[in-house]
């Protein structure tokens, strides 16, 4: 072995040994169960008021694959599965899913051909007895189109005659549906404000708002007592003309009262606000996100905005540059590379009321392949990359910001990539799934989580501390673990230090519940 390939080996034992200390977490699995329905997606896990959970899968049989119904699971406390229930229900899109009040509740768009119209419709059922019933909360005229409910962080197409969006708070304590209809010279935005158990708290007309933008909504926020909803979202300017590289948005805050509503702005001389998020703390209204300093794709640091939660004042406003810990972390000593392509995951707080932000560089490419019949057909691949985390303190400076470098893809279900985040104290817990047995070590310096190519998968715990220091830990093997977790959709439990995750493949299925000690 040459001198250079055993430094390097010797390099990388040494940081494996480092990052194997003890981060406090133990796992314990259910019982692994029969499941009659091979191919399905994940919607929803939730608590049932029992202590025990509650999931929601939609499930697809045939020679070729569709969609025919809703698999609904409960299990106790102990991960037993209690009972199931299959919802037949053919040709319905869920929106969401949740419970609350000992009721679940099934959200959809449906298109009604008789009324040449959209609704939203619940389905909802008692918890001891599943008995749907069903209930209109909106009905907008519209042709059908393609795609209406908005879904993708980019480029979002206004102009098929009809897009809706819908955004539920934290604790799904309520949700906002935008609507957005246009047909020649008519042009309608409405925003509505429902609380979870559907009653309507708020409807106002945002027609006014569209007539030199168009608004697609990312993120909410809603007071404790649902009397105002804070929206933020990229504002879509119209008719103006943009270099190839130039963005045509600008994100906004709106907010919806019983007053009506009032919009806000963030960007001004070389600042270009993305990815921003709604925040109610304190009796504070925060906004946090990425800026950029020119107009283009590329991300420079992190944005800080407070404002008043009554009139949308900017009280403080900071721009955090990323620093060169964090650049190093992503690109190692290529300087020359830019940072881009990054969408908001979750936010924490400190018990000093330090935020813990993170997010992930995720990006969609496409390509045309021949299928088996002969054809040609446009594949979609989604890109779950690196994990950004970043450290502010209450007054919105900037502490740290790491970059861990992970690279992922998938060309159907995600719930298997990405990852999940969870704070405890001052520290940060991400979970990702790999079927890689270690993360390699490049330039001799820093660490990537691949992808791998095996069917089994491990589960790595990757813990940042209050100082921005990395480690980490393969807590479930591949060899233990012979089903994957669906690791970016758990069921978060703060007030237990739990995390719940539901593990899968073909026929057979487990929960995996991980306990922060």
């Amino acid at each position: 072995m040459c001198k250079k390939s055993l430094v390097a080996l010797l390099l990388l034992l040494a940081m494996v040994g480092a990052n194997a200390q003890e981060i406090p977490v133990k796992y314990s699995f259910g019982e692994k169960y029969n499941d009659r329905y091979k191919y399905s997606n994940l919607l929803t896990i939730s608590n049932a008021e029992d202590g025990g959970t509650l999931l929601v899968r939609s499930y697809y049989t045939g020679i070729i694959l569709k969609p025919k119904g809703y698999f609904i699971e409960r299990y106790n406390k102990d991960l037993e599965l209690v009972s199931e229930y299959n919802y037949k229900l053919r040709g319905r899109d869920l929106v969401e899913g949740y419970v609350k009040n000992g009721q679940l509740y099934l959200l959809f768009l449906e298109y009604n051909y008789l009324k040449t119209s959209y609704e939203y419709i619940v389905h909802r059922s008692p918890l001891e007895e599943f008995n749907f019933r069903k209930e209109i909360l909106l009905s907008i005229p519209s042709a059908e189109v393609n795609n209406p409910l908005g879904k993708n962080y980019y480029n979002r197409n206004f102009s098929s005659g009809f897009t809706t969006t819908v955004l539920f708070n934290e604790d799904k304590s309520a949700f906002a549906i935008s609507t957005h209809f246009k047909k020649r010279k008519n042009d309608q935005r409405y925003i509505h404000i429902f609380s979870a158990s559907l009653q309507k708290l708020m409807s106002h007309d945002f027609s006014a708002e569209i007539e030199q933008k168009n608004y697609a909504f990312e993120n909410i926020a809603i007071s404790k007592n649902l009397d105002r909803a804070y929206l933020v979202g990229k504002a879509y300017f119209k008719k103006k003309r943009f270099s190839a590289l130039e963005r045509r948005f600008q994100y906004e805050l709106v907010m919806v009262s019983g007053q009506g509503i009032k919009t806000q702005t963030f960007d001004g001389p070389g600042k270009y606000s993305e990815a921003l998020k709604p925040i109610l703390r304190n009796g504070k209204l925060l906004c946090i996100g990425f800026y950029a300093d020119r107009k283009d794709s590329r991300y420079n640091g992190l944005g800080y905005f407070e404002l008043d939660p009554g009139g949308l004042e900017i009280n403080v406003k900071k721009y955090n540059p990323f620093s060169q810990q964090f650049m190093f972390d992503k690109f190692g000593k290529e300087y020359d590379k830019v940072i881009k392509n990054l969408v908001f995951k979750n936010v924490g707080f400190t018990a000093n009321n330090d935020i813990l932000f993170n997010a992930e560089e995720y990006f969609v490419t496409s390509s045309v392949q021949a299928n088996s019949s002969g054809g040609r057909v446009r594949v979609n691949r989604y890109h779950h990359n690196d994990i950004v985390s970043a450290k502010l303190n209450a007054a919105g400076d900037m502490v740290w910001a790491r970059n861990i470098n992970k690279a992922e893809v998938t060309q159907g279900d995600g719930a298997y990539a990405s990852y999940s985040a969870y704070t405890k104290g001052d520290n940060t817990y991400f979970f990702i799934s790999t079927a890689a047995e270690n993360p390699q070590l490049l330039n001799n310096e820093r660490l990537i989580f691949k992808q791998g190519l095996s069917r089994n998968r491990n589960v790595f715990i990757i813990q940042l501390d209050g100082k921005g220091q990395m480690s980490y830990k393969k807590i479930i093997d591949d060899k233990e673990a012979r089903l994957p977790l669906m690791v970016s959709k758990p069921l978060m439990n703060y007030g237990s230090d739990q995390m719940l995750f539901y593990a899968k493949r073909g026929t057979k299925k487990q929960l995996v519940q991980v306990s922060f000690l």
